[in-house]
């Protein structure tokens, strides 16, 4: 095999993202232990487990809103452990928190704009939040401030501002958190659109969410990864039941 081929051999099967040996430590306290985790293109992967699993802490130091103590973080071969947000996020990582984060005054439209103008050029930028917006269903309240909007399309609309930035891969904390059964099902249909193109990590513990649009699950107890495959293989494990009937796993 030629070097050529041998790189191109390398780069097929390497990971989108990678995390290995990942530790964080609060002092005395050791919230996430040598965890390892990847993440192929176009992939989508919910981490789940209950309070104070260290899930949540692990989706901030893929975000740079924490430092790993120990191991490192690559995104596309790029080491990010000490990355910060808007570093990561030039590189091709789009991030949603878990508390919307737009601008209330503005419309829809114009929110999404602001996402779609940070990296294009005008016409680009305007033709990219067409495109998000009716792929999105949220053309229907383009003209629509979104301070007037409820909870749930709020949230969809800074979905739409992430990704109208065009990203290889999007973080999700928590995106159907405070949503009613209505919102949360348009929440993972936008989720699988956003997917055909995009891969996505989603933190998330509403179990009903994550039966519609999980395929691989990654469950964190203790701080450590517990156990990791397809969805109905993990939700039916008795260390998952266990863990999330508070009950100590073996």
């Amino acid at each position: 095999m030629s070097d050529a081929n041998k790189v191109r051999a390398t780069s097929a099967v390497q990971p989108l993202l990678q995390a290995k040996g990942v530790t964080m430590r609060f002092g005395g306290v050791t919230a996430v232990r040598d965890v390892d985790f990847s993440l192929q293109e176009v992939e989508l992967r919910c981490l789940i487990g209950p309070n104070g699993a260290g899930k949540s802490t692990f989706f901030k130091m893929l975000t740079g809103q924490l430092r790993a103590s120990e191991g490192s973080i690559h995104f596309r071969n790029t080491d990010i452990s000490k990355s910060i947000p808007h570093q990561i996020a030039r590189l091709g990582v789009g991030i949603k928190t878990q508390v919307p984060n737009v601008f209330n005054a503005l419309t829809v439209r114009e929110n999404i704009f602001i996402g779609a103008a940070r990296k294009k050029s005008l016409a680009h930028a305007n033709r990219i939040v067409e495109e998000t917006m009716v792929r999105l269903q949220l053309d229907r309240i383009a003209d629509r401030i979104v301070g007037q909007l409820a909870h749930g399309q709020r949230q969809w609309v800074e979905i739409a501002t992430v990704l109208a930035q065009e990203p290889e891969l999007i973080l999700l904390d928590e995106p159907a958190a405070g949503m009613n059964h209505e919102e949360v099902v348009r929440t993972a249909e936008l989720i699988k659109e956003i997917n055909k193109t995009t891969a996505l990590v989603v933190v998330e513990h509403d179990m009903p969410f994550i039966r519609m649009i999980a395929r691989t699950v990654t469950v964190f107890s203790q701080g450590q990864v517990l156990v990791e495959g397809p969805v109905d293989t993990v939700l039916s494990d008795q260390r998952v039941k266990d863990v999330y009937l508070g009950r100590k796993a073996a």
